[in-house]
């Protein structure tokens, strides 16, 4: 199975380094010197990491037969995809990966069903659950402790505390 790590940003400088979204909560191991990545669009790669640095906090990628910015500029908005061992997990039983969480019941505390997950939105500030409703329609969820404090992946279900008014109709 394949994982989005990261989303190529703009081109850094003229030798073909760009910058990177990292979308893994192991980038050191995903996205090491030598790792070879499928991408999105396929055309793009696969693309082997020549070196990588970090530069005023953000990641800096270089990519073997990248080396100049018009090249790497070509590749901008590219998602890089490491191949994935369904059965894995992550190391933290706090994180998840997307696919483990597709699918699953969204129920409140009290037992009712909410509907399922659809998606899960990476935003800059924070990830959302997508959550396909029951009657139609979507409900967006931060995908924070306080509002999913259960994660039960053997019940394929998700226990949320919604803030009052997220889920009203109206």
């Amino acid at each position: 199975m394949e994982l989005v790590v990261a989303r190529i940003g703009r081109a850094h400088g003229i030798k073909g380094e760009v910058s990177v979204e990292v979308r893994t909560d192991e980038p050191e191991a995903r996205l090491a010197p030598g790792s070879v990545l499928a991408t999105d669009p396929p055309g793009a790669g696969p693309l082997t990491i020549e070196s990588g640095r970090v530069h005023s906090g953000r990641l800096l990628l270089r990519f073997v037969g990248v080396h100049d910015r018009t090249a790497a500029e070509a590749l901008r908005n590219t998602l890089l995809l490491a191949d994935v061992d369904p059965d894995e997990s992550p190391d933290d039983p706090e994180e998840f990966y997307d696919h483990q969480l597709v699918g699953l019941t969204v129920v409140t505390a009290d037992g009712s069903e909410v509907g399922t997950i659809g998606e899960i939105a990476h935003l800059p500030a924070q990830d959302l659950l997508v959550v396909a409703r029951e009657g139609g329609g979507e409900a967006f969820l931060p995908f924070v402790a306080e509002f999913v404090p259960e994660i039960d992946l053997d019940r394929r279900r998700v226990v949320i505390s919604p803030p009052p008014g997220l889920l009203d109709e109206d």
